[in-house]
C-alpha cells in the first residue's frame, strides 16, 4: 500500500501529488465568532457566527465561527427562524439567509449530534435618520479631503479588515479597541465624525457613534452602507505595509497592476505586478480576469497620482467591485524598503480564487474518478434516491448525515474524497470527517451531473 503523508495541506502519494487548501481548523472550539464578542458573551446551547451554507437534503446548516466550521442538523418543520426583517417562520426561511450573515443559533445535543432548534439573523443596526450619511454626501467630503472637508472618517472594523482596503482618508479605530484609542479622536468635540463598518447588518459603527456621543461629540454621523457599499461605486486605499502584510505575506490571491509606462516598469516594479499602462487601459481590459470572479485588484502608479485613480475609476465603472489603490504608488513601496523586481513584468493578469479548506482540484478528482488508486476512497454523500440517476462506478454511497454511523467502513489510512451534486454537502461531509478524526480528507467543490452509465460532467461557477 502506498504511503500517505500530510504536511501543510499537501498529500503526497506514490502516483503523484495532490494539493488542496490546508485545513485551518483551530484546536480550541469557541462558540462565538470574534466579531460577536464585541457585544455578546458565550451561552450554553448557543452558537454565534456567520451563516455559511445550508443543505436541505442533508438537513444540515454550516456555520462559520472564525477559522472553523460547525455543522448542525435541523428539521425543516421544527426549526424556528427569525429573519433580519423580523419575519418568523420555519426552515423555509433559511433559503433566503445569505452567506456571511451574522446569525445566532440555539441548539440541542444528543449522542454527539447537534440539532438547531432556532436561528435568528442579526437585524440591521438601528441608527437615527438624522445621523445617517449617504454615499453621495461621503463622496463630496472624500473628494475635498479632511482638511478642506473638515471631517474625521473612522473605520470601526477589526484591524485585519481595514488592512485589506479602506475608504480613502479613513483611519482605523476598531470598536473593540475604542476605549483604548479615544486619544485618536479630534480634540474639537464639535467636529464632524463619521463612522462606518461592514454594512447595514453590522452594529460596530452605530455602537462606536454612541460611544462618541457619550464622550461629548455633538456632530456624529454613520455611513451605514459601509465598506462594501463604497466599493460598489468607488475604489479603496491600501498602504504599502498593508499590501505586504495583509496580502503578499498571507498569500491571498489578488491582481496587482502597474499603470506606469512599460519602460519604467521594466526598470523596477513590485513583485507580482502586471504591466497595465494607464494610456492603454481601455484596450487592456480584456486581459483582466472576469469581473464575476470578483478579483481584488490593486493599482499603483509612480507616486499615488491621477493615473492610478483614473484606471481605478474605469475599472469600478466597468463593474469591478474590489478595486484598491496603493497609497504613495511605486515610490511609496520603494521608500518602505519592500522588494523591487527588475525586468519586464507580465502583461497577462491571472487570478485563482483562494480555495476553501479541503477543496481538491477538479483535475485531480477526474483522475481518481477514472482510475482510483488503492489508497484513495471517493464517497458520494448524496441521498440514496439521488444516486438512482447515476454515480461513479468507483465511489461508495454514504449520505452525509450517515457518516458518523459508517466509520467502520471508512478507513483512516486512506485519502477520503467526498462529492455530491453541488459541492455543498461534500464540504459539510469534509468537516464532519475531520471532526471524526480522519487525517487526510478532501472534497470536490463543483457541480456534477451523473449518468446511469457512470459518466459525469463537472462545472464550476
Amino acid at each position: 500500500m502506498k504511503k500517505i503523508i500530510l504536511s501543510g495541506g499537501i498529500i503526497c502519494l506514490a502516483l503523484g501529488t495532490v494539493s488542496f487548501a490546508a485545513d485551518t481548523t483551530l484546536p480550541a472550539k469557541p462558540t462565538l465568532a470574534r466579531i460577536c464578542t464585541n457585544c455578546h458573551k458565550a451561552e450554553p446551547g448557543v452558537f454565534m457566527g456567520l451563516f455559511d451554507n445550508v443543505a436541505f437534503k442533508a438537513k444540515t446548516i454550516q456555520l462559520k465561527i472564525d477559522e472553523r466550521i460547525e455543522l448542525l442538523k435541523f428539521d425543516e418543520d421544527d426549526i424556528k427562524v427569525t429573519s433580519s426583517e423580523g419575519k418568523q417562520g420555519d426552515g423555509e426561511l433559511l433559503k433566503k439567509t445569505t452567506k456571511g450573515h451574522e446569525v445566532k443559533i440555539y441548539y440541542t445535543e444528543s449522542k454527539g449530534v447537534k440539532t438547531a432548534i432556532r436561528l435568528a439573523e442579526r437585524p440591521p443596526a438601528k441608527v437615527a435618520h438624522n445621523m445617517l450619511m449617504s454615499t453621495s454626501e461621503l463622496e463630496k467630503l472624500v473628494a475635498l479631503g479632511p482638511a478642506r472637508g473638515k471631517y474625521f472618517l473612522c473605520d470601526s472594523r477589526p484591524a485585519i479588515r481595514f488592512q485589506e482596503g479602506a475608504i480613502p482618508t479613513a483611519i482605523n479605530i476598531p470598536f473593540s479597541s475604542f476605549d483604548m484609542m479615544v486619544e485618536n479622536l479630534p480634540k474639537d468635540k464639535n467636529s464632524l465624525v463619521i463612522y462606518y463598518d461592514t454594512g447595514p447588518d453590522s452594529i460596530l459603527s452605530s455602537d462606536s457613534a454612541t460611544k462618541a456621543q457619550k464622550l461629548g461629540y455633538t456632530n456624529v454621523r454613520v455611513y451605514r452602507d459601509g465598506a462594501p457599499g463604497w466599493a460598489e461605486k468607488h475604489f479603496s486605499m491600501l498602504s504599502p505595509t498593508f499590501l505586504n502584510d495583509a496580502w503578499m505575506d498571507k498569500g491571498i490571491p489578488h491582481v496587482l497592476l502597474d499603470v506606469r509606462p512599460p519602460a519604467t516598469s521594466a526598470r523596477g516594479h513590485v513583485k507580482g505586478a502586471v504591466s497595465f499602462p494607464a494610456a492603454q487601459a481601455a484596450k487592456l481590459f480584456k486581459n483582466l480576469p472576469p469581473k464575476d470572479k470578483r478579483p481584488p485588484i490593486i493599482i499603483y502608479d509612480a507616486n499615488g497620482g491621477t493615473d492610478a485613480e483614473n484606471v481605478a475609476s474605469k475599472l469600478v465603472k466597468g463593474g469591478y467591485t474590489r478595486v484598491m489603490i496603493l497609497a504613495g504608488g511605486y515610490d511609496g513601496w520603494r521608500s518602505s524598503k519592500y522588494e523591487i523586481i527588475s525586468g519586464k513584468p507580465s502583461t497577462k493578469a491571472t487570478y485563482t480564487p483562494q480555495p476553501r479548506p479541503g477543496e481538491i482540484q477538479v483535475v485531480t478528482f477526474k483522475h481518481y474518478a477514472t482510475a482510483l488508486p488503492s489508497d484513495v476512497m471517493i464517497i458520494d454523500v448524496r441521498n440514496e434516491d439521488e444516486i438512482k440517476s447515476g454515480m461513479l462506478k468507483n465511489a461508495i454511497n454514504i449520505p452525509e448525515e450517515a457518516l458518523s454511523e459508517k466509520t467502520g467502513i471508512i478507513p483512516k489510512n486512506k485519502l477520503i474524497i467526498t462529492q455530491c451534486a453541488s459541492g455543498v454537502r461534500a464540504e459539510m461531509a469534509y468537516h464532519a470527517l475531520k471532526e471524526l478524526g480522519y487525517p487526510t480528507v478532501g472534497f470536490l467543490n463543483a457541480k456534477v451531473v451523473f449518468e446511469k452509465n457512470g459518466s459525469f460532467t463537472i462545472s464550476q461557477d
